[in-house]
């Protein structure tokens, strides 16, 4: 098992699920396919820690029936840092829907300069989602100038597409193995 004295929420905060340990993935991935829905509401209900791991847990089960509550939880940004793990989870889920979710986000929050939420994150994942639909919609934030005039600038929008991307295929990988019947998760190495 991971180490429990360190939170689940603070080795996810960031994007960092990729460089891990596989025990860690292993738990997170088991515990994405146990925990109840029920379960699920109520830490989304929480302050950020909660919500973090929830949306993590959610992408990783690609629980697509949470992607309005999803959608609306990153739309009213009321908590810092759970964005990361809405974003992810959209981009996850994979669908035109979750472009339109990120879309409505980036629109509402990337031309207020005084908004340092999750925008970076959005953008990587729009970036992603444009990738596999063979979609545009990035476009319009990075063509016409709203991503180089945003509180955002500095940062390269590719950068997190990248981390998207990885965080995404980290999470196929843990679906294929525990789809393939083959070791259980608890035999990885740490």
């Amino acid at each position: 098992m991971w180490d429990r004295d360190e939170p689940r929420y603070l080795k996810l905060l960031g994007g960092k699920l990729p460089r891990l340990s596989n025990r860690f993935k292993a738990a997170l991935a088991g515990d994405a396919r146990h925990i109840s829905d029920e379960d699920l509401h109520e830490l989304l209900r929480r302050d950020w820690r909660p919500r973090l791991t929830a949306a993590w847990l959610i992408g990783l089960d690609r629980r697509v029936r949470f992607r309005q509550t999803v959608g609306e939880l990153l739309l009213n940004s009321e908590v810092c840092y759970a964005g990361q793990g809405y974003c992810f989870a959209l981009a996850n889920f994979g669908q035109s829907h979750d472009a339109e979710i990120l879309t409505a986000y980036l629109d509402r929050y990337l031309p207020r300069t005084d908004c340092y939420y999750d925008q970076h994150w959005a953008i990587g994942a729009l970036l992603h989602l444009d990738d596999r639909l063979g979609t545009h919609h990035a476009d319009r934030y990075l063509t016409t100038g709203l991503w180089q005039a945003s509180a955002f600038s500095r940062l390269d929008p590719a950068v997190y597409q990248q981390a998207i991307s990885d965080l995404c295929d980290t999470a196929r990988a843990l679906g294929n193995v525990a789809g393939q019947g083959g070791p259980g998760f608890g035999d990885f190495e740490a």
